[in-house]
This record gives structure tokens, sequence and C-alpha cells, in this order.
């Protein structure tokens, strides 16, 4: 271990040897490990039990229940309730609602199911705020720019004292109600030493309505430089006024486009049925808030009634629209024994279905909270937006302050006001608002734009990856094709009955899950073979099946399991190449020992498969097809298809292999895969695409999830991929664009050339410009093509 990473008690590992109890660890440093909860000295993650999910919300930066002051996760280990998190640094948690105090953003809530209907309190809060300022600004404008527009009425009436009471009078509240939340936020980015937009905006308006204030009160203290040449002193209610309206003007549109990109998660919660209608054991049935449906219960759905829960098809037939969620518009026939999801709708026909799972469990929750963390996730391109914001402010500090100084000791008459102006200009033109908003609105906007689609977004930096991926591998099972396949063929050896093999091999495949041994199952019961019981079971991983029928011992697999029997199939050989060149998958039986003859399999390519691949090859992807099947099987569906590659006779640790071994060349790889033996390798690639027909933990392992489970889905998702990125690289722009261009002539580089210096009016209005700039870009990609 390096020195310098050691605890300051002493080694990473503290664990006393023979200790019997909990111990903690980082889900990040595995090495440091604790008989105790506290906190990892390396990188200051909660430190949590030893073999516990390194998930998200176990990532709690405190102690026990004792929260410490400094942490930015406050939430209790047995916590409950609402969780409160800022959508820019998800990293903040709290049970309460606030201010985030790194970037002084308001916090929202975590989990979207436990968004309240209605409106968000701090948009109601923040346009409340906005009309009383504008209210009073606007009078305050007329009574301070009346006398350049020949309005000077006011003035000559009740005099130049008065009226600056009245400017006071009409500035104060819009300073210190309007724009309390930015004052208080300011207050606490200099207190916890995190400075943020709104340390310059508090900055900047606290100037301004200091100096005014002290102008009334007090005018007599200020030396020459701060007075005209009839000797009166300047004030700047107008500036604090206007410079706080126009920042609440900007803050209720983000406010506004924020709850814009949380209307797709919205949306898909209203889907959601609010009753079922269960089926009682004596046949009787109720209508029953969805909340009381538990797995098991047998449920009718009427004809246009919505899926309540995810199940299966117990009786009935009918077309099923799966549309909310496939983003596909034709129907889909469903019979008994297929799956279907809550909040799909049914067509005309009447189906009774058995709940399989309800609440939290349900796809539409899932897709739900994998949207919602998706959109508080970060980007790897934001801890560049993130770096330069962190000198940023610091540096616009300084450069207000050179301004002051340089205007006070060159500037005209009044010297001193003029280095105010333009030190304030400095402060409000240069809010980094903008540079925050430029990933976080554009993921935001992304991932509700790919849950519409049917692409489904673990977090964002897969996006960010998959836009540089150029190498796809596909499994070819359930992933090119239906993953239905048929029993198309039996070959018995001579001295073996047909029947009896294919009746023995069916037995024997009862107790397997791969999609072949069904075809196997299914195609014996078709043609009205009795299948026995099977003993001693074995699946041979990548291999075949193992076990004893009617006390006789069969296996059922490839070349593979052939080979570790010590068997030969040359006889076979002409036959099951021929079949394979057709595409067809080959196994061969052994029974008591004696290859027994071979069984022929064809699963057909998804319709969508062909323009799938036709369009990921123009979308720049090289596509290499992984499977278990024999080569010439996979070199047949590869040639039909148009694959650059294959990869044949792969075991299942064989997948992960090959993608570090592309990996080493330097390509970047995403996997697409649907089983559980698919999971090492989606984890292993640098995205992983799981189709969302597959197991859960291969989704688990994914940075996508297609809903619909088809190629397709790949191409909406490197399409989605492509034009979020160009979209934060373009925010990105207009807002360094924007500050490098602002700060110069806010300083009064052009006063000395052209006479120009901008008042912070201006410069309020040119930062609320710059972050609604931005904002508007992002929520371009609603309308993305995908």
């Amino acid at each position: 271990m390096n020195n310098h990473h050691e605890h300051a008690n002493g080694s990473d590992d503290q664990v006393p040897s023979g200790y019997a109890g909990t111990v903690f660890t980082c889900p990040m440093h595995p090495e440091v490990r604790r008989a105790e909860p506290g906190d990892c000295p390396k990188c200051q993650m909660h430190l949590v039990p030893e073999g516990e999910p390194s998930q998200h919300h176990a990532h709690h930066q405190h102690t026990g229940d004792a929260v410490e002051p400094n942490h930015l996760d406050s939430v209790p280990n047995d916590y409950t309730g609402p969780v409160y998190t800022c959508p820019m640094h998800p990293q903040v948690r709290q049970t309460h609602p606030g201010s985030c105090p790194i970037c002084g953003m308001g916090l929202e809530l975590e989990s979207a199911a436990m968004e309240a209907e209605g409106p968000n309190p701090e948009l109601v809060d923040f346009s409340r705020r906005f009309w009383v300022g504008a209210i009073l600004t606007v009078p305050l404008l007329v009574l301070t720019m009346g006398p350049y527009l020949g309005l000077s009425g006011v003035r000559e009436i009740f005099g130049e004292r008065v009226t600056l009471w009245v400017e006071l009078a009409l500035g104060t509240p819009v300073v210190f109600w309007s724009g309390w939340p930015f004052l208080v936020r300011g207050w606490n980015s200099f207190r916890t030493r995190n400075l943020n937009m709104f340390s310059l905006i508090a900055m900047g308006v606290s100037a301004a309505w200091l100096f005014s204030i002290i102008a009334v009160l007090a005018p007599g203290i200020f030396p020459d430089g701060f007075r005209d040449a009839e000797g009166h002193v300047g004030v700047y209610f107008e500036a604090a006024a206007v410079i706080v309206t126009l920042v609440l003007v900007g803050q209720v549109m983000e406010l506004r486009a924020r709850e814009g990109t949380g209307k797709a998660i919205r949306a898909l919660l209203d889907m959601a049925a609010k009753t079922a209608r269960i089926i009682r054991d004596d046949g009787s049935e109720e209508e029953v808030p969805l909340e009381q449906v538990q797995v098991g219960d047998r449920l009718r759905v009427r004809p246009g009634d919505k899926v309540p829960v995810d199940g299966m098809v117990v009786e009935g037939r009918s077309s099923v629209d799966e549309s909310m969620i496939t983003g596909e518009p034709v129907p889909v026939e469903k019979v008994g024994g297929d799956p279907v999801t809550g909040a799909t709708i049914n067509g005309t026909g009447s189906l009774i279905m058995e709940a399989t799972r309800v609440g939290a469990d349900t796809m539409l929750s899932q897709i739900v909270e994998m949207v919602a963390n998706a959109q508080r996730s970060r980007a790897p391109i934001q801890k560049y937006a993130d770096k330069v914001s962190g000198y940023f402010v610091p540096a616009v500090i300084g450069i207000a302050v050179l301004a002051f100084i340089g205007w006070a000791i060159w500037g005209p008459v009044p010297a001193l006001s003029y280095a105010l102006i333009a030190a304030v200009a400095v402060l409000i033109i240069a809010c980094p608002c903008a540079l925050g908003l430029a990933t976080p609105m554009s993921i935001m906007t992304a991932t509700g734009r790919g849950a519409q689609a049917g692409v489904l977004i673990r977090n964002a930096e897969a996006l960010e990856r998959f836009e540089k991926v150029d190498t796809l591998i596909v499994d070819k099972t359930g992933t090119l094709t239906e993953g239905k396949p048929k029993l198309v063929g039996v070959y018995p050896e001579p001295g073996h009955d047909e029947v009896e093999v294919l009746r023995l091999a069916a037995s024997l495949e009862r107790g397997s899950e791969h999609p072949l041994a069904e075809a196997i199952v299914r195609g014996a019961e078709e043609r009205g073979v009795d299948l026995a019981k099977a003993d001693a079971f074995e699946a041979v991983t990548g291999k075949g099946v193992k076990g004893t029928v009617d006390g006789r011992v069969v296996a059922l697999g490839n070349v593979k399991l052939l080979t570790d029997l010590g068997l030969d199939a040359a006889e076979l050989r002409d036959k099951a190449d021929a079949r394979r060149d057709n595409g067809e998958t080959v196994m061969f039986v052994v029974v008591e020992n004696d290859v027994a003859g071979l069984f022929s399999v064809a699963d057909p390519v998804k319709a969508t498969t062909p323009a799938a691949l036709k369009e990921l090859h123009a979308l720049g992807f090289r596509i290499i097809m992984a499977t278990g099947d024999n080569e010439r099987t996979a070199r047949a569906v590869a040639s039909s298809l148009g694959i650059d590659e294959i990869r044949a006779d792969v075991m299942p640790e064989d997948k992960a292999k090959i993608i570090k071994e592309l990996q080493a060349k330097g390509h970047k790889v995403a996997m697409a895969g649907d089983g559980v033996n698919d999971a090492p390798a989606l984890a292993q690639a640098d995205v992983g695409i799981a189709m969302g027909t597959g197991a859960d933990v291969a989704i688990e392992s994914a940075g996508f999830t297609l809903v619909k489970g088809n190629l397709d889905g790949i191409v909406r998702a490197r399409k989605l991929a492509r034009a979020t990125m160009r979209n934060i690289r373009q925010n990105l722009f207009f807002a360094l664009i924007y500050n490098t261009a602002g700060v110069p002539v806010a300083a009064g580089i052009l006063f000395p050339f052209l006479g120009i210096l901008i008042s912070p009016m201006f410069a309020a209005f040119a930062m609320s410009a710059s972050s609604i700039s931005v904002v508007l870009n992002s929520l371009r990609l609603r309308r993305a093509q995908i």
C-alpha cells in the first residue's frame, strides 16, 4: 500500500484479527476496512457493510444517525421519507427542501414517484418574487431614467432629496424581498467557500445597494471622486432592482424548463392505471385501488382498459398497445402464457391475467426511476465545466477589483462612480449560470426523450461514451433473432427410433431454460410425444445438458459436449454442415454413450434486424457477432445480414475476453445482449446494451436498456447520444464565448476606443440571455429525430 494513502491512525485495514462483527468498507476503495461505520479516508465516501452493493443510495456521507455539518449527504441510513438532491450535484442529499451548498440551485425530490401533484413550489415562489420586483422596478426606472427622456416632473416637483427617498423606498423591497434567495445563497457560498453564480450576484447587488443607501443617508462622507460636476453623488437603486428582476426572469425560465424535462417522468407515472379489477376465489369481481394488488392475484382486463400491473395472460386473447413503453405503434397479439406490462392498453379482447410484479417492481416504475436517476447523473464532460467554474468565480472577483482600481485611477470624472459601475457590471455579466446549466439541461432533456422512444439510459456517462463507440458486439439468439427457435428437423442414427430419441431429449430439456431447449420441448409436444421425468439433470455451460431419463443416461449438446464425453460424430458431419449452411443450429443427442442422432433448430431473424444493421453501419459501427453457435451456422446468418465479423463457438466467459482484446487495440466497444451469461461482457464493455426482454441481471449490468429488445433501439440510442453531445458542446461554446467576450467589455476595455461602458442593468440582461439561450438550445433535444 502507498503510505500517502494510509489513514492517519494507521493502515487502510484496521479490522482486528479475529474480529467477528460487521466490517465496514469503502465502495470505491475496498482496501479500506473498519470495525465501525465512518467515512473513507481517501474519498470521504460513507463506509458500507462489507458485501453490500455499492449503489448510489448507500453512499451516505454520515456516521450512524449523527450528521456532520460539512457533509454533503445528510440522509440517515434508516430514513425512508422524501430525499432532496441537487440536479447538478447529485452527491448533495438531505431530508428537507433547500439550496445546494455547492452551486446554490434549489434542491429537487430524488424519487420521481414522491413528487406531489401541482407546480414546483420554488417556481411559484420565484414567480411571485418576480412580479413584485417588476411592479416596483418599472416606476423606479421611469423615475431614474425620466430626465434622459424629458420626463423630469417628479424631481422638479419634489426635489432631489425626496426623489432619492422614493427610489430607496421602491428599490429596497426588490433587493431584500425579491432578491432575498440570491442574497442568502450568496452568503452561504462564501460561508462554505463554494463560490458560485450567486456569489457574484449577491456581491454586485449588495455593492450597488449599500453604496446607494449611504449616498442617501450620508452623502457628505463621499470624496470628490464620487461626485459629478454639480456635486451630486449618484445612486444605483434602479441598477440593483433591475439586476434582481432580470435574474429572476432567468431563474423562472430555467425552472420552467426543468419542470418541462420532468414532465416526461410525470407523464409516465400518469400512464399507470389507478384501479384494478380483481377476481376473488369465489369468482366474484371487485374494483380495487392499484395499491391493493398483490403478486399472484388474478385480474380481469376489459377491452379498452389499461393493464394494471405486470403479469402473465391466463385466459383470453387480445391485441395490446405497448407503444407507451416500446415506441412501436403496432399492437401486439397476446394469448395465454404471454407477458403483459402495466400501463399498456388492451384492445378489443378480454384478458384474465395473473399479477407477477406490482408497485415499485413493475417495468413502468423501474423506467421512471431509471430516467430520474439518469437525469441526475453527470457526464464526464461536466468535470471540465466544473473545473472552469472553480477557477472562474475567484478570477472574476479579481477582475472586478482590478477594474475598480483602473477606473478609479484613470477614469473620467466622477472616476470612482465609473469604477463602481464597471466592477458591478463585471460581477453580474460574468455569472457562470450558463456554464453550469450547459450539461445538466441537455442530459435531463435527452433522458426524457430516450424514454419516450423506448431507450432507457442508466446514466449520463453511458450517453457520452456511446457517442465514441466504434465496435458493436451482438449476440445472435434473442438479439439478431426472435429468440424463439423452432425445431425443424430430427435426424436419428440407424438403430434409433425418431420418436424415442425426441422423447428422451425433450424430457431431459424440460429442466433447462435455454431457448433451444424450449424449442425441442415445444416440438415434442406439437408432435404429441409424451415426456418422462428426468433425474440427475446437469447443465454444462456453453456445451449442453446431461441427465437420466427412464434409467438411461442421456446427453444433448454441441460438439464440445461430445468431446467431453469422448465421442466423435464424424459420420454425421456432412448432415450437420448442410443444416448449418441453412443457418440452423445443430445439437447432438447421446443415449447410453452412443450418438443417437441430431436435431436442427431454426431461430428466425427479427424483421427489424436487416434494416437496423444497415443503419448501424451507416452510423459508423463495425459489427461483430459473438455466438455459441457452430461457425458454419454463424457464418450463414452473418453473410445474409452483412455482419462484418463473426466469433463462433464462443463460451459465455469468452465474450468478455473478446471485448478486452478489442479494447487493448484501442477500440471503443459496445456489447448488446440479453442473458444472464451476457452480464460480465456487458459490464466489461465501454457501453453495455441490454435487451429489455432479457434477464434482470443483464439490464443491471448495462448502460442502456432497449425496452423493445430490437436492434433499431441501438440506432435510436446512437442518434440520441450524438445529438446530446453535440448539444452539450454547443451549450458550453455559448457559455464560454459569452463570458470571454462579456467580462472585458463590462470592465471597460472598449471605453478608450469607442466610449462604450455597459451598465450593470445591461450586464444583468446579457447574463439572463445567456442562460436562456442554453436552456432553449437544450430543449431542442425534445424534438431530436431518433
